[in-house]
């Protein structure tokens, strides 16, 4: 499933390139950014680039500095209808520094270099370039540049530059420079890079010089957001400072007379302010108050404090994978590209490129509350809060979204800087409502998690409130269906514009249950609150009784045993994958959205995405059965997708496959799988390595407060182990092959669930991974033989019909319910029957059979299964009875067994008989184990292949040539008993 190339060597804390290509260097421009989360660095030179044209894109951005242009409609504007777009801009670059070597200028594409090495060291969260170069007349010089961005504080990034004279003295010059003559790169064929940007949008309107320090003043066109730019430096040695301006360029010049082997140090300081966040005419003061306590602090001091600031990060961040070198240099890349990409002020946000590239003009998406802030709530809860805090920032204009949408409440942009929507294509942006709830429930796991009912009752509950009162305006009663949500989006984006997206609704639904629970509480715990929010929005008790009645008759569309993702996308014909070529996708950008959209296609994850968020309100069979059914229909074509189908697949048992996807998720830009890093990192898949570690393979779940775990590893993994934050406390949490241990590190006893059972955590608590709880029985040719009456009964049907049947045909018949026993039969007539006629014949067959298994009686227990059920009862075992036959109570209680079974599965309550799981997964289900901690015995292939769909287990009895489908067949009831069990199941 991989599709990637290994590029850069598996280093635990670092990524290295040893190499120099112009052809790979914009890729390596992502990889080696840095970033704070409000200043963003790509991987540039300090000296610049003299490569070919189209082979670098030189970008500072800060997260949140934009400038908007007009969209351009071919026929005019359409009501509601986005009017600007917001673009993430390439901004001032202050890093620049040019060395001189006795009048020879530095560059890689000039005179030779060797050595050359750049590394992202992760732990201390800096970029360092290495290299000995040789001038055109032979002058050999050690140059060793670092550079980051400040952690600790948002403005400021620092460069240090050092330059050694390995064979001559002579002259160093340093010249550091702004230079503002910056512009975005334009968008070419491809709608997720680029922008609508031609030429240079932010205008430089003077420059300051004062001493060592210098500084920019630009602005933006349209916007009129204004931008200063500031510098200082120290140097190592004394030497005269010179100062030049051009029209678009500062620069400072430090001449230095350098003797062999002395090194000779630049350190740069450069700051950036601007009046989105401060008054305009302080700007020039901020700046050069940034920079001057900057060099008066020092490299070493600033880079200390940044490198604390990571230990402590790294503290709960950290994942340790055994086994996987890959992946564990992976797991740290990933973690601290989000970090170096989020905003931590309340007013910025994450973008799906972060702030290292171009790539969707830098917007923000959905992504942050369904991949990002989980991340960041378990790590630095202090960061997800502040990132709840964004959205209720830009309340106000979600707010007037709505009332263009002609809609009460409040409407969050799709994609957008700073709260408008952006997106000129309303079917995949605008229709895609499940944006509130995805906030909504973003809110709802961070309050659950960090128990912030303060946050919950000012910022949070208007955000709930607002939204829930959008959706039970744009939802609409159905006579026959309940309330239902028409004309939307999913998250598939191949599927525009559909009614009653399960993934929204399921969304909406917890939403306003939520709503409800939230209002209900404010009533009881916070009453002038809550009349305060009465008053404010104009909510009535009636107005959030209505949110209760939507979410208790949401509709759910389902159809032949499936859910639907909405209610025509089961009636649509399947894509033709077979004859669609490799090179041709993404499909969009080879075919029209209209092609798309009338098939069964996917371009990521949408149904599946549900099983995750709303596991709970999923069953195990209907995850399988839609899992096994959606997943071969999905592309991929976006990033957010092979995580969650990876942690879904992990959930069922198939644990292999979610490590192909862990594969493709982890390494997407290190590997540059999708062959655009060049445009950004993928901020969603890297946070959905986590989430396939947190919530995949630990099979973590936060539901209704509760944290619970399911864990199971690749079977290459020797350990894995991970920290998380829950309500003030540190949780570590490290699976093994067969075990894993529990311990709180700081704060208060936790209470979790371990695979259903329920531990307190305070000092470590080591619990296995699996282990037999439960054995299921089929019920024919395993606790008794009904297998005769069951052929005289068909018999009987047949000679009536005019049928042919034969024992022949009735092996066929084994371990497949009535219907399609039926229509085995029937396959062999000339006639063609109603679907009355066969329930007719269904109900004759049943009624003979219930005649003939009344003289069923204890002695017609098979060999051994008396004694097998004392021993399971004896031990603790439970035990059900998972049979597709009706009469299943009936002959249990002629058997007199009854008393042994916790449970008989009701079969008149399948949708789907073997070798469909669901008998298998409702066994399991009752009687409150874990489906890999039960046992299953059939006679049948049918029920094995049930059995072993539902991760289960898997004992035959017969003939091991027909029942290859299990983990052991024993060739009769005799040969079992508790102790040859439990063997094969730790086998």
């Amino acid at each position: 499933m991989r599709t990637g190339d290994i590029i850069y060597p598996f280093e635990p804390w670092t990524v290295t390139e040893r190499s120099f290509d112009t052809g790979t260097n914009q890729r390596d421009e992502t990889v080696f950014a840095v970033g704070n989360g409000y200043i963003g660095i790509r991987g540039n030179f300090e000296e610049g680039y003299d490569g070919p044209p189209g082979t670098t894109l030189h970008g500072t951005y800060l997260n949140g500095f934009y400038d908007s242009s007009p969209i351009a409609y071919s026929k005019g504007r359409h009501y509601g209808h986005p009017e600007f777009h917001q673009t993430m801009l390439n901004v001032t670059d202050g890093k620049l520094i040019e060395l001189y070597v006795d009048g020879e200028k530095f560059s890689l594409f000039a005179g030779k270099h060797e050595d050359y090495v750049r590394t992202l060291d992760m732990q201390r969260g800096t970029v360092t370039r290495s290299l000995v170069w040789q001038t055109e007349t032979g002058k050999r010089v050690r140059i060793r540049i670092e550079r980051f961005a400040s952690l600790t504080n948002k403005h400021l990034a620092v460069v240090r530059y050092e330059a050694t004279p390995l064979n001559f003295s002579g002259e160093l010059m340093f010249v550091s420079a702004i230079n503002g003559a910056v512009s975005n790169q334009v968008a070419a064929h491809d709608p997720r890079a680029g922008s609508a940007f031609r030429g240079q949008v932010l205008q430089t309107k003077g420059m300051i010089q004062e001493g060592s320090c210098g500084a920019m003043v630009q602005q933006t066109k349209m916007t009129g957001f204004t931008l200063v730019c500031a510098m200082d430096q120290r140097l190592s040695h004394d030497a005269q400072l010179e100062s030049e301006q051009a029209e678009q360029r500062l620069e400072h010049r430090f001449s230095v007379h350098a003797y062999k082997y002395e090194s000779v140090v630049l350190d740069k300081y450069i700051a950036y302010y601007s009046s989105k966040d401060y008054a305009e005419a302080e700007l020039p003061k901020l700046a050069h108050s940034e920079v001057t306590a900057a060099k008066e602090e020092g490299f070493d001091a600033l880079a200390d404090k940044h490198k604390r600031y990571l230990e402590d990060f790294w503290k709960t961040a950290d994942v340790i994978v055994e086994g996987d070198e890959a992946l564990q240099q992976a797991l740290r890349f990933n973690a601290l590209h989000l970090l170096m990409s989020v905003g931590r002020d309340g007013r910025t946000n994450i973008g799906a490129k972060g702030i290292t590239g171009e790539g969707y003009d830098g917007h923000y998406f959905w992504d942050t509350e369904t991949y990002m802030l989980p991340f960041f709530l378990y790590t630095k809860p202090d960061i997800a809060k502040q990132l709840l805090k964004y959205r209720h920032h830009i309340l106000p204009k979600a707010k007037a979204r709505a009332a263009e949408m002609s809609q009460k409440g409040a409407l969050y942009a799709w994609r957008t800087i700073d709260g408008e929507e952006t997106s000129a294509y309303y079917a995949a942006s605008t229709a895609q409502y499940h944006i509130n709830a995805d906030i909504a429930y973003a809110l709802k796991k961070y309050v659950e998690a960090t128990d912030d009912k303060e946050f919950l009752y000012q910022e949070g509950a208007e955000m709930l409130f607002e939204t829930s009162r959008f959706f039970a305006d744009a939802g609409d009663w159905i006579e026959g269906r309940g309330f239902c949500i028409n004309g939307v989006t999913g998250p598939d984006e191949y599927t525009t514009v559909i009614d009653n997206n399960t993934y929204t609704n399921l969304m909406v639904k917890d939403q306003l249950e939520y709503a409800v629970r939230t209002a209900n509480e404010m009533k009881r715990a916070c009453p002038e609150r809550w009349s305060e929010l009465q008053a404010g929005l104009g909510l009535t008790d009636e107005e959030v009784a209505g949110w209760a009645h939507a979410a208790e008759h949401m509709y759910i569309h389902r159809e032949r045993g499936l859910i639907g993702q909405d209610d025509s996308f089961l009636n649509k014909a399947p894509w033709d994958f077979a004859n669609t070529p490799k090179e041709r996708y993404p499909l969009m950008l080879y075919y029209h959205q209209l092609v798309i959209n009338r098939h069964q296609v996917l371009k990521q994850a949408d149904l599946v995405m549900a099983m995750f968020l709303q596991n709970h309100r999923f069953t195990s069979w209907d995850k399988q059965r839609n899992y096994h059914f959606y997943e071969p229909l999905t592309t991929h074509d976006s990033s957010l997708s092979a995580c969650i189908h990876g942690i879904v697949a992990a959930e069922l048992g198939d644990v292999e496959k979610a490590y192909d996807y862990f594969q493709q998720t982890a390494r997407v830009d290190l590997d540059d799988y999708h062959r655009n890093v060049k445009d950004g990192i993928h901020t969603a898949s890297m946070a959905g390595t986590w989430l396939m570690i947190v919530n995949g393979f630990a099979g973590m779940r936060q539901t209704n407060g509760e944290l619970s775990f399911q864990p199971e590893l690749p079977s290459n993994w020797e350990g894995c182990s991970f920290r998380m934050r829950y309500r003030g406390s540190l949780l570590s949490v490290r699976i093994g092959t067969t075990s894993t241990t529990y311990e709180v590190l700081e704060g208060e006893p936790i209470v979790l669930l371990h695979l259903g059972v329920k531990i307190t955590v305070d000092s470590p608590v080591t619990v296995s991974n699996r282990k037999p709880e439960a054995v299921i029985f089929d019920l024919d040719g395993v606790l008794t033989d009904t297998a005769e009456f069951h052929f005289q009964a068909w018999l009987e049907l047949a000679q009536q019909l005019d049928i042919p049947f034969d024992r022949t045909i009735n092996e066929r018949l084994k371990g497949v319910d009535r219907r399609t026993s039926l229509e085995i039969i029937l396959e062999r007539s000339s006639k063609a029957y109603s679907d009355s006629d066969k329930e007719r014949f269904m109900a004759s067959k049943n009624e003979r059979y219930v005649e003939l298994i009344r003289a069923i009686r204890p002695e017609h227990l098979l060999p051994g299964i008396r004694e097998l059920l004392e021993q399971l009862k004896e031990a603790g075992i439970r035990m059900a009875v998972a049979s597709a036959s009706r009469n299943a109570p009936a002959i249990i209680g002629g058997l007199n067994i009854g008393h042994y079974f916790d449970h008989i599965v009701d079969a008149g309550t399948l949708v789907r008989g073997k070798p469909d799981p669901e008998v298998f997964f409702k066994a399991a289900e009752a009687l409150g184990v874990p489906a890999k901690n039960c046992i299953g015995i059939e006679d049948a292939s049918a029920g094995l292949e049930a059995i072993r769909a539902a991760n289960m287990v898997a004992v035959g009895i017969g003939d091991p040539i027909v029942l290859s489908a299990a983990d052991e067949v024993l060739p009769s009831t005799e040969y079992l008993s508790w102790n040859r069990l439990n063997e094969i199941y730790w086998k």
